[in-house]
């Protein structure tokens, strides 16, 4: 047995780097080996269930318990020291015996190798107070290649605890963000299948670390000598496109970007004497100075507050009327005086008391769970999606269980005290009608499910401060949220802005921040961060900042085939659909035909009413509501941008086309054509005036001269001007923002 056992060793590690099988670990060599492998990952025995039986941690957040399985589940089969080839981790492994994952590697491979080791050494736990593993370097961080390159190597060292490194390139799990674009061997080459561009990530235990690598096809560097920049934005965003061999488009023109500032910063569209004035002005400046006007407009606070209410929940069925109203107002007066966001932020996670007198508290009356209050917390100021820690370690982000429970506890205490309130709906126990008054307990924790003992209160992924038993958790939250000094939120805040003015965050989604989902500019956006902070976290200036430069005023259509192709780097404008207060009050500026909501007096914008609409109510009175229902008003039940819904349906289309409100925004007889018709305008007047208010420009040579013509022959007039009203206002021209 001896002779049997000490051949084994020596033909194994005829195969591995390691030297010794007494060098072999079971978390820096075995547990790596699994993630290579796949073994627990979710979809195989890291699942929750397991698989067949046989259960591991996900991703080896737990390695006592994984020892555990192998060695003593099973009578011990699936690691046998005595006969290390006869194991069935190895035998399944290899596809020697039936395994429904097939073979994960070759018995000539590295990876048979350490486990062999380890199981021949007798399938011993690390020993306590071992060297950990305190960062990963893969080199190169970035790779672009250009036909006819086709391939790289990547590296991957260990650094750790004691002072010791190692190349690991041969235990790392490699994992590409898209499919299609290149392959990697188990050597670490990187090799293209496609022209492309995808993330490779590269994880050693715990760490991962990102590789950006674009596959470019053999084109011609596209002159950028000439291009003017008006800021910093401009030369990191040229700076990336020059790399990437992308011709950015031309300026927008002025029609396309007077429409463009408007939505984007007021939701609603210029008036014709608004667009006359812009386009008649020669001022080489004219764009700053709308851009300054935009910002001191009422309408800015209005439809900033309305994405403010999005992500904090400010929906009627958990606040009440009230409640939204008062949230609502208080969210536009402080985007109005250009608070600094971090002090928003900190007003809102420490608030307390009535929910009336202090508007900022109905944020707790809203996301009622400590669980569903740190998630949400997490996500709107922080930027980082834990959820997935919530049952094990994150398996994509560095967040384990401990952290994710020991954040929550900063939240075990809120309590409330209902006031003259009335239940709303007798299943729902947190829908009251009326005020309550948010307020912290001297007592109750967060209780850990896995140490059934109550988690220490901390802050995420820094140091945290004491928090006593008689601690304001709350506020010592808020102190460190609003710091700045914080690495989250500034670059939080920033993507979610240039998601809002550009279409697409830096990094997408714009509130999963992390290793494996790094930004498509990562200079460009460290840098908005630094800036938001140094100018002190102003919304409004960092808005002008973005508006103000040329990326952001480029063209949506451009003649560059490649360039077009381009969605991830700012060559030319994005093309978005309309949201639904956008859309409707476009609709209503255009017409002329005010909407009217229920409760709400005649002529409030869809942008002005707090709250999104709770019942389909019949007649003229509940279209507006129906409206934005059917083109994605949010019920705002998540924290989360991704809850609006932009998708065209046949519902959009059946409204704009054959909808009542549409019929009666055209047909309405004192609506804008009308108005026309009774003050005696001509036709080409009126069509000037319908062009200018809904597309900011006239109608060109072609255009007109049709649209006359079918006017000129036209039995009846106004039905004829109707049939024009109509097809303009469903044209994409209209419906899309570009």
């Amino acid at each position: 047995m001896f002779t049997r056992f000490t051949t084994a060793i020596f033909f194994v590690f005829a195969y591995s780097p390691i030297t010794d099988a007494a060098e072999v670990s079971f978390e820096r060599d075995v547990m790596p080996v699994l993630s290579r492998a796949g073994c627990n990952s979710g979809a195989c025995h890291g699942n929750l269930n397991g698989k067949g039986g046989f259960k591991l941690s996900l991703k080896g957040e737990d390695p006592t318990t994984d020892i555990a399985a192998l060695t003593r589940e099973m009578l011990a089969r699936r690691t046998d020291p005595h006969h290390p080839a006869e194991s069935l981790l190895l035998l399944k492994g290899t596809g020697k015996v039936p395994h429904e994952g097939g073979s994960r590697f070759s018995p000539t491979s590295t990876e048979y190798a350490a486990l062999h080791g380890w199981i021949a050494a007798g399938c011993l736990p690390d020993k306590p107070n071992g060297p950990t593993l305190t960062r990963l370097d893969v080199t190169p961080a970035a790779k672009i290649l250009i036909e006819p390159a086709d391939r790289f190597n990547v590296k991957a060292i260990a650094h750790f605890s004691d002072g010791t490194k190692r190349d690991v390139t041969h235990l790392a799990a490699f994992e590409f963000t898209t499919v299609g674009i290149a392959k990697i061997t188990p050597a670490g080459e990187v090799i293209r299948e496609a022209t492309g561009e995808t993330v490779l990530l590269v994880r050693y235990l715990a760490q991962v670390d990102p590789v950006r690598i674009v596959f470019l096809p053999d084109r011609p560097i596209p002159e950028m000598g000439t291009i003017p920049v008006n800021n910093e934005i401009d030369k990191l965003v040229l700076a990336q496109l020059r790399e990437l061999r992308l011709k950015p488009a031309d300026l927008a023109p002025d029609h396309v970007f007077l429409r463009r500032a408007f939505l984007d910063t007021c939701g609603i569209l210029p008036t014709p004497t608004e667009t006359r004035a812009f386009l008649a002005d020669n001022d080489p400046k004219k764009r700053e100075r709308l851009i300054d006007k935009l910002l001191s407009r009422p309408e800015f606070a209005e439809y900033w507050a309305q994405k403010w209410s999005d992500l904090l929940r400010n929906e009627e069925k958990s606040l009440d009327k009230k409640g939204v109203a008062v949230f609502y107002r208080w969210i536009a007066a402080q985007i109005a005086a250009d608070r600094p966001l971090n002090e928003f932020a900190r007003d809102i996670l420490a608030a307390s008391g009535s929910t009336y007198a202090n508007p900022a508290a109905n944020f707790w009356r809203a996301v009622r769970e400590p669980t569903q209050r740190s998630e949400a917390v997490a996500q709107v100021f922080l930027g980082i999606r834990i959820g997935c820690a919530r049952c094990h370690n994150h398996p994509f982000d560095r967040w384990t269980s401990d952290e994710y429970y020991g954040f929550a506890a900063l939240f075990a205490r809120i309590d409330y005290r209902v006031g003259d309130s009335t239940r709303g709906d007798k299943f729902d126990k947190h829908e009251f009608v009326g005020e309550q008054f948010v307020f912290q307990n001297r007592d109750g924790e967060m209780i850990h499910p896995r140490t059934k003992k109550p988690a220490k209160p901390t802050l995420l992924g820094a140091k945290s401060p004491n928090f006593g038993p008689d601690s304001d958790r709350l506020t010592g939250l808020a102190d460190w949220v609003a710091s700045p000094g914080n690495p989250f939120f500034a670059r939080t805040q920033v993507n979610r802005i240039w998601l809002h003015l550009m279409g697409r965050g830096l990094v997408d989604p714009n509130d999963d921040f992390r290793a494996t989902n790094p930004p498509t500019n990562p200079e460009l956006l460290d840098y908005l961060a630094k800036d938001f902070a140094v100018g002190g976290f102003h919304l409004k200036r960092t808005v002008k900042k973005i508006m103000s430069s040329r990326t952001y005023q480029l063209a949506s259509t451009v003649r560059e085939r490649t360039t077009m192709g381009d969605d991830l780097h700012n060559s030319h404008a994005a093309v978005m659909p309309l949201e639904a207060e956008q859309l409707l009050d476009a609709l209503a500026q255009v017409t002329d035909v005010p909407v009217r909501f229920a409760g709400y007096p005649l002529g409030v914008r869809a942008n002005q009413v707090p709250a999104p609409p709770q019942s389909g109510r019949r007649g003229f009175d509940g279209m507006g509501e129906r409206f934005l229902k059917v083109f994605g008003k949010p019920d705002r039940l998540l924290t989360c941008e991704c809850e609006r819904n932009d998708d065209p349906g046949l519902l959009q289309a059946f409204q704009l086309i054959t909808g009542e409100l549409m019929n009666e925004m055209v047909r309405n007889p004192d609506n804008r054509v009308g108005k026309l018709l009774l003050a005696g305008k001509s036709d080409a007047e009126i069509l000037e005036e319908i062009y200018l208010a809904a597309l900011c420009r006239r109608p060109t040579e072609t255009e007109s001269k049709k649209l006359l013509a079918l006017l000129a022959n036209a039995k009846e007039r106004r039905a004829a001007w109707e049939d024009v009203f109509w097809a303009v206002v469903n044209s994409k021209e209209f419906l899309l923002r570009r």
